[in-house]
Parts: structure tokens; C-alpha cells; sequence
């Protein structure tokens, strides 16, 4: 690999991603699929190691990174803004299932990140994640509809990124209808949710809406 010498080991992480995970197709995501990613490029097995220091989780979390990454270049926010709201969330989540490749790889990286021990870095990496597409998509929210907007994105995407991995359906034709139903409900509930909290609807009042949340109505 040209120049990996003047990169810091996080950045060569997110350079050798790419070849960890198709080295994990076979080797699952391993010392081995490593040593075999870095024959790919020409770098030393022992030097590529160093890049993930916790072994298959650091592999699969710099994976990530590296989708998040190359979403960002393919899709910036330019490209989007003349889409509807909800093209631009299946376009950018649509993106990502294409980039995670091979379906096997994708399965043992599930099965890594649902390790007990790697379920916290598992939640932070999918917030991150659905964070940078909503930042894609023009969300500029900083109330409470930043966190619950993301929230609602993570969840979105880790079911359909399940779905995915066991799609065997022509062209992804399963994954791509239950996406579509995902976002089609997310985008009636925010409608549902600007009309009931419109402060301008006549008899609206927030402390009687708040009040039945916590009490509802018998």
C-alpha cells in the first residue's frame, strides 16, 4: 500500500477495511483475515495487526467507519437536497447495505457485534452511523427530534441490515420492500406527531397533551 507508512494506525484501519472484509468471507474476522487483507495491499501482516488491537471487534468496527466514509463522499448533501425527505433516507440506507458486500461477512460481523461485551461499542457505532445519514440528509434539528430522529434511524437500519443478511429473495427484493415499509411508517408518524404538537392547532395546549401521556385517559 502506497504511503501507509505516514498514516496514524486508525487511518490504516479504515484503509484495510475494505480487504478485512472480504478476507472475512473466508476467514471470519480473524488474525487471519487480516494477514491475508494486508497480502492484498502489500503491507506487513504484523504492522496490520496493530491497526486493531482488539481483534475481530476493532475489524468490524473500523468497517463501519469505513462505510460511514464512503457514504459521506458518495452521497454528500448536495446530491440530495433536491430528493424528498424519505428518498434521501432509503438512498443513503440503501447505499450502506450495498457497500457491506458479501452476505456472509455481514453475518459474522452481526454476530461479533452481538457479543455481550460488544454490545455498548455495537449502540454507539449505530447512533454514529444513523447520525451521519440524518447529517447527509439535511437534518439540521437540535430539540429533543435530533435524538429521537436517530433513535428511531439506528433502529430502522439494524432491523433492515438483519433482514439483509438472510435476504436470499432476486435482487434484494425482500430487504428492499421491508426498508420501504419502515421509512413509509416513520414518515406517517412524524406527520401524525407535527399535527398533534402544532401550537397554532386551535385548542391545542402542551401541558394537557404531556398531562395524558402520563395519565392517559381511562
Amino acid at each position: 500500500m502506497a504511503g501507509h507508512a505516514d498514516l496514524t494506525l486508525p487511518e490504516l484501519a479504515l484503509e484495510l477495511a475494505p480487504a478485512v472484509a472480504r478476507a472475512a468471507v473466508f476467514d471470519g474476522w480473524s488474525d487471519e483475515a487480516v494477514t491475508n487483507a494486508a497480502a492484498e495491499v502489500g503491507l506487513d501482516p504484523a504492522a496490520a495487526r496493530l491497526a486493531f488491537p482488539r481483534g475481530a471487534l476493532d475489524m468490524v468496527l473500523a468497517w463501519i467507519a469505513r462505510i460511514d466514509a464512503d457514504m459521506a463522499r458518495a452521497l454528500p448533501p448536495a446530491t440530495l437536497a433536491a430528493l424528498p425527505i424519505r428518498e434521501r433516507i432509503r438512498r443513503l440506507v440503501q447505499f450502506r447495505l450495498d457497500a457491506a458486500g458479501d452476505r456472509e461477512a455481514l453475518r459474522r460481523a452481526l454476530a461479533v457485534l452481538a457479543m455481550p461485551q460488544n454490545v455498548p461499542q455495537a449502540l454507539r457505532a449505530g447512533w454514529h452511523s444513523a447520525d451521519a445519514m440524518w447529517r447527509l440528509a439535511g437534518d439540521a434539528a437540535t430539540d429533543y427530534n435530533h435524538y429521537t430522529k436517530r433513535a428511531i434511524l439506528a433502529g430502522i437500519y439494524a432491523a433492515t441490515l438483519a433482514v439483509h443478511a438472510h435476504d436470499e429473495s432476486d435482487g434484494g427484493a425482500e430487504t428492499r420492500a421491508f426498508l420501504n415499509r419502515r421509512i413509509d411508517g416513520v414518515m406517517q408518524f412524524e406527520k401524525a406527531k407535527a399535527r398533534l404538537l402544532d401550537p397554532e392547532r386551535p385548542g391545542f395546549s402542551a401541558a394537557r397533551f404531556l398531562g395524558r401521556l402520563r395519565y392517559p385517559a381511562r
